[in-house]
This record gives C-alpha cells, sequence and structure tokens, in this order.
C-alpha cells in the first residue's frame, strides 16, 4: 500500500483494475532459470528419442519403470501412492498415481497427444523409375506439402510379418546411417509450378522419397535397382516386399532438438505439436508421490486425424482403463468422471509478427509469456470445441497461481482465418469438465517447429500443480 501513495488516482486505478501482460522472464522465480534448463534438457533428450508415437510410448515406459511405475494388471489391489501404467497397443499409454481420496471423488487429468505429422508409406511402396528406386507416401495430418520436400528424412516404424514376428525399423537416426529425401524442382525448370498456390505446388502424389539408384550387379532384368534395394532390406531386417502390406512405416524429419537463438531461449525440433505438452504432462506425473486426487496423464495417438482408432482419444481403451482403476475401489467410472477435470494439453498457434495479419493480437498467444489457456478452440463459430465455462477458468487460474505459473489467455488466430481441435471435446463428452492448455508454437506442423523454453517449462509446471489440486 506504501507503494501505491504517490501515484495519481488514475495510475492506481490501472493498476488495480487493469489486466496487463508480462513478459515471462521478467516473472521468474529464483532458481527458476535453471530448472527450466534442466527441464528442457530432458525434453530434448525425448524429443530426439521419440520420432514416432510408437517410441513415444516406449521412452514414456522406460521414464517410469525408472520412476517406480509398473505395469497395470486387471484385478490387482491399489492403494495410496501405488503407480501404473498402461499401453494401448503400444501406440498410446495410460498412466496413474493413486490419491489418498476415492475416485468418487474424481481424479485429475493431464491429456495430450503424441502423434504428429509425418509422411506414412504406402501399403506397396517401393518401384522403380529411370533407374532409381523410390517410396511410395501418404501424409498424415495437416501438413503444408512444399515443406517436406528437399529436407533430409529418416525413415522409422515397424514390419509385421505372417509369423507374428514385428520387426522395428529406424533408419537415419543411428551414427553412420543414410538418410532420405524429396525431390524438388529446379528453379531454372519451375516457371509453371511457381504459378501454383502452395497447396498445389507439390501435390501429394509426388511426395515420393528417394531410396536408391545403384543397380543390382551382374544382372540383365528389369527394376535392377529396386531389387537391389529389397536386397539390402531382406538382409538387414529378413523382410520381402509382401511384407511392406502389414508394416507401419514413416518418414519423419532428420533434425534433432537443439537451442535457438544467440541466447538459447528456444527449442527448434520435428514433433513438439504435442510431444512438449505429453513430455510436459508424464514428467509431471512422474514427480508425484501421494496426491490428494489420483492423478492421470493420458498420452494418445491419431489427434492428427480425429482422434480415431483403437489408440485415439475416442477409443473406449480410456474408459476401460478407468473404469478398472474405479473397480478397485468400488467406485462407478460415471460418478468419478462427473466430479473429476481434464487439463487437455495441447499447443496453439504463438503470435508471429511476419504473418500478424492472420492473428488477432489482443487474444493471441506470445512466445515466452508461459502457457497459453483456451476457453475454446474449433473453427469460425466454435465449431467442435467444448468450450470451457466460466466457472472452470476461474478455477484453473486459481490453481496456477497459487503455484506460481506464468500463463495466458489465448485463441488460436482470427475467427474466420481457419482453426484447429484438440482431445477437449472428447473429454468433455464423457461428462469430464475440460479446458485446454499448452505451448504457443511457432511454424507449427512444419518439419521444425520452433518453441520457447520459458512456455515449456511452465506447461510442466501448470501439469504438475493440476496435478497436485485438491
Amino acid at each position: 500500500m506504501e507503494e501505491n501513495k504517490n501515484l495519481t488516482r488514475g495510475e492506481q486505478l490501472r493498476k488495480a483494475l487493469c489486466y496487463t501482460k508480462k513478459n515471462g522472464y521478467d516473472r521468474l522465480i529464483p532458481g527458476e532459470l535453471e530448472a527450466m534448463e534442466a527441464y528442457c534438457a530432458g525434453y530434448k533428450q525425448f524429443l530426439d528419442a521419440g520420432k514416432t508415437e510408437r517410441e513415444c510410448v516406449d521412452r514414456a515406459i522406460a521414464m517410469a519403470e525408472n520412476a517406480g511405475f509398473r505395469r497395470y494388471e486387471r484385478g490387482m489391489e491399489l492403494k495410496a501412492g501405488d503407480k501404473v501404467y498402461c499401453s494401448n497397443r503400444g501406440k498410446a499409454i495410460m498412466l496413474a498415481v493413486i490419491g489418498r481420496q476415492s475416485m468418487a471423488e474424481g481424479v485429475n487429468i493431464g491429456a495430450a497427444h503424441i502423434d504428429s505429422p509425418r509422411l506414412d508409406l504406402k501399403p506397396t511402396p517401393l518401384y522403380e523409375e529411370d533407374e532409381m528406386a523410390f517410396l511410395k507416401t501418404h501424409y498424415y495430418g495437416g501438413l503444408r506439402k512444399y515443406q517436406w520436400v528437399t529436407i533430409p528424412l529418416e525413415l522409422h516404424g515397424v514390419v509385421a510379418l505372417k509369423s507374428g514376428e514385428v520387426i522395428r525399423v529406424s533408419v537415419g537416426n543411428g551414427e553412420g546411417d543414410p538418410l532420405f529425401t524429396i525431390d524438388d524442382l529446379l528453379p531454372h525448370l519451375g516457371m509453371k509450378q511457381s504459378k501454383n498456390p502452395l497447396s498445389e505446388a507439390i501435390p501429394g502424389e509426388s511426395l515420393n522419397i528417394l531410396v536408391g539408384s545403384r543397380p543390382l550387379a551382374d544382372d540383365e532384368g528389369s527394376d535392377r535397382v529396386k531389387i537391389a534395394v529389397l536386397e539390402l532390406l531382406n538382409r538387414k531386417y529378413g523382410i520381402v516386399e509382401e511384407d511392406f502390406i502389414s508394416a507401419e512405416l514413416s518418414a519423419v524429419p532428420a533434425f534433432r532438438a537443439s537451442d535457438i537463438g544467440f541466447d538459447r531461449s528456444m527449442i527448434g525440433s520435428y514433433g513438439h505439436d504435442d510431444r512438449v505438452c505429453g513430455y510436459a504432462a508424464l514428467a509431471a506425473l512422474l514427480q508425484l508421490q501421494v496426491p490428494e486426487r489420483t492423478a492421470i496423464c493420458m498420452l494418445a495417438d491419431k489427434e492428427e486425424i480425429g482422434s480415431e482408432g483403437v489408440s485415439g482419444m475416442k477409443s473406449a481403451a480410456f474408459d476401460t482403463f478407468m473404469a478398472d482403476l474405479c473397480a478397485s475401489q468400488g467406485v462407478l467410472p460415471r460418478v468419478c468422471y462427473e466430479k473429476s477435470f481434464c487439463l487437455s494439453a495441447d499447443v496453439t498457434a504463438a503470435f508471429d509478427p511476419n504473418f500478424a495479419d492472420v492473428y488477432e493480437k489482443r487474444n493471441s498467444a506470445f512466445v515466452n509469456y508461459g502457457v497459453s489457456l483456451s476457453k475454446y478452440t474449433g473453427a469460425r463459430g466454435k465449431s467442435e470445441a467444448s468450450d470451457a465455462s466460466a466457472e472452470l477458468v476461474a478455477y484453473v487460474r486459481r490453481v496456477l497461481d497459487q503455484a506460481n505459473v506464468v500463463w495466458q489467455m489465448a485463441e488460436l488466430g482470427k475467427v474466420d482465418e481457419g482453426g484447429g481441435g484438440t482431445v477437449a471435446a472428447y473429454m468433455a463428452q464423457r461428462n469430464i469438465d475440460t479446458l485446454d492448455a499448452g505451448v504457443p508454437v511457432l511454424s507449427m506442423h512444419s518439419p521444425f517447429e520452433t518453441v520457447g523454453k520459458l512456455d515449456c517449462y511452465m506447461t510442466f509446471k501448470a501439469m504438475k500443480a493440476v496435478f497436485e489440486a485438491c
């Protein structure tokens, strides 16, 4: 009060009544800068280890078991403090720390997704054209096709044999591994291509990955380059061409997570959407001891194509896991859901002054202003949004402020410029109060996205605060 005495009445009113955003670096408490750097170092390791949802699940399981989590078995007895996880077909994962309160009082959920835009191989991908071998792809998620040509690519995934054996494939991220790429037209011959809209300059069917050019020696037959590639694959993995039919192989950017800027204040990488939030939810849960309310971390697949399929957020797998946990306490899942809260952790668009015309600046998320809350996502008239209640937003404000979390409120962009969705709508359909929150991202859905370290750390702090809330 003493410091306000010399202020004019107008200055006092502005200070007392007006909402003013402030850069997060001006709000850090002692020791947080060091904690932020340590957290982001772990996150970069997670990114480099998890280029696909399967690899993210593998990494999450390793981290969880190292933190004392056990694989959940249906019917196992659970008490406060127990830590369990359940993998859904190796593509999604659910983890829980059992709280002191009955699940009839609800649970705290942190939900995110771990799939990212990529190029999936078609079922019959390998072909030769003019003595060069290529792999046909079908792009996954909302990517901008022109961004995926002439960049280094890795190949990750699995090949399932008729015998039942599943072979892991990872080429490009090991020492001495070859890389792959997609050709583009040289500017000298690209006059016609340059006149096309960005969305048409690179047709989806031209996203063919160059994988070889050396013909099979001592052979006069057809497709000598293709046969030579198949021989290499057979020698290393024991597969034949027909095995591509039961394979899940994806081409992803061959970029390592790296510090960005002279001040190293940002991280550039493939897959921030949405592994930046998935890692935050996971890392926060792994630090819990015995929370008051049971804490759940849900890392889902298939969000980029609508949360469909058995490993997506629409799947009953989440409900089954929750029903099993509730059954261990004699609680009906619907009773648990109606008192539960979910922070749907997904990225949002960071304001970019280079493209300011598509943002509504007063309601945009800014890099270094903390985790971004979104009352609603969707498109146009809030289509397909869950639209959290005023009471719920107030609750989250209170939880985050009590935990000294730097946060901001934002929309995705101008009302009619586009839009986007998250898993929030599918949590809300279960009668679970849900609010979106996440890290602002520059160049979202590109092969190399950029985020602020401060925002990454504050999203982790937000998840931890939610898990620890009573």
